[in-house]
């Protein structure tokens, strides 16, 4: 019996202690990044907030049209004199100082409702993603000084030990997350367009993700990592898709408490037992456990019900391939005992030369002299 892999708990220090933890089950989750991103994009419609320009925005004027006859356009204009302003085309969308085309509405449809479902699958399969060391080094963390995938810290080094941002960033250190925290900080940049103007001045990469457990961790440490660059915290009952996979994009470098990791078999089940805290949901489980349907194919075990084994008997009709007896001679002489002999004879077979009247004379004539 195979046995259930483990995870080795670390220390504040960042050295492996005895202490192990088996994979909880939601490691093993299907990886569907369609899902994510599908589901992705409907929680991050559900963080906008309405906007739309001003409903007397163009139309804060006295313009009336001229009418025909004075070789302009219809459009109402400004009235008055003694300016620019005076006689100009007003209201239109095609005028200066105009309303828009299609005014926004606040009463626009900014949300989008998710199915439950599909939710929790997102979330269990972009978990099981951050154990890939693959897909975090795809997403573009600096995970090769860390020692495992996933990374487990001992409570202890977090509960009533972690206040201070200081201590904070001396514990990323020690488990091995200095070079993303440098990542980090050196990506900061201006941002590219309007949004300088209106509080998003600058942008940079997302960091390490720390999931705790608040009742056996405590939540001070939330206010030691708030402050780096980069950093976030969860709770692990309240994790979310938009933290977990950043743009949708799978492979979210996490660092877990002891605590929380062990929450997570209470928190997800598995794919037998449901969970304890959602109701009715069982982990999502793989349609084929070997997606390689050529190796499929080819196995022994396909292979052996499909042809015939050498020098074995056919039980079955049906396990046979189908073949064509005139281009196959197994299955000829199958079908047909006589065709062995039929063909050494050369019966049926005609010469371009000879008639087959004449070689029937000849055959009748043999029978005679015998």
């Amino acid at each position: 019996m195979a046995s259930r892999p483990t995870v080795t708990v670390h220390g504040a220090d960042g050295a492996a202690s005895n202490d192990t933890h088996p994979l909880p089950n939601v490691f093993k989750a299907p990886i569907r990044p369609d899902i994510v991103q599908s589901v992705h994009t409907g929680m991050a419609k559900n963080k906008r907030q309405p906007y739309a320009v001003s409903e007397k925005a163009g139309h804060q004027t006295s313009a009336e049209s001229w009418g025909t006859g004075r070789a302009v356009a219809r459009i109402p204009r400004v009235s008055g004199g003694g300016t620019h302003r005076a006689g100009q085309a007003a209201f239109g969308n095609q005028c200066r100082s105009g309303r828009m085309f299609a005014p926004t509405k606040v009463w626009r449809k900014w949300h989008q409702k998710i199915n439950l479902g599909q939710k929790r699958f997102a979330t269990a399969s972009a978990i099981a993603a951050s154990s890939s060391a693959a897909l975090l080094l795809a997403r573009g963390h600096h995970v090769s000084t860390i020692p495992e995938v996933p990374l487990v810290v001992s409570s202890s080094a977090f509960g009533g030990a972690i206040k201070k941002t200081s201590a904070a960033v001396a514990l990323l250190n020690a488990v091995g997350a200095g070079p993303e925290l440098e990542k980090v900080k050196n990506s900061r940049k201006l941002r590219a367009g309007k949004g300088k103007l209106r509080g998003r001045r600058h942008q940079q990469r997302r960091g390490p993700l720390v999931i705790y457990e608040p009742e056996k961790d405590g939540k001070e440490l939330v206010r030691a990592f708030r402050n780096i660059p980069g950093v976030e915290t969860s709770p692990v009952y309240a994790l979310n898709l938009l933290q977990l996979a950043p743009g949708g994009h799978l492979g979210r470098f996490i660092i877990w408490t002891s605590a929380a990791f062990a929450a997570l078999d209470t928190v997800y089940g598995s794919t037998t037992e449901p969970s304890e805290l959602k109701k009715d949901f069982l982990l999502p489980s793989n349609v084929v456990a070997q997606p390689d349907i050529a190796k499929l194919i080819n196995s022994s075990e396909v292979q052996s019900v499909l042809r015939p084994v050498k020098g074995g008997a056919i039980t079955k009709r049906s396990h046979v391939q189908k073949k064509n007896p005139l281009h196959n001679k197994q299955v000829l002489l199958r079908l047909n005992p006589y065709a062995k002999a039929y063909s050494k004879e050369g019966l049926g077979h005609v010469k371009a030369n000879e008639k087959p009247i004449a070689k029937e004379a000849a055959f009748e004539a043999t029978l005679h002299e015998n």
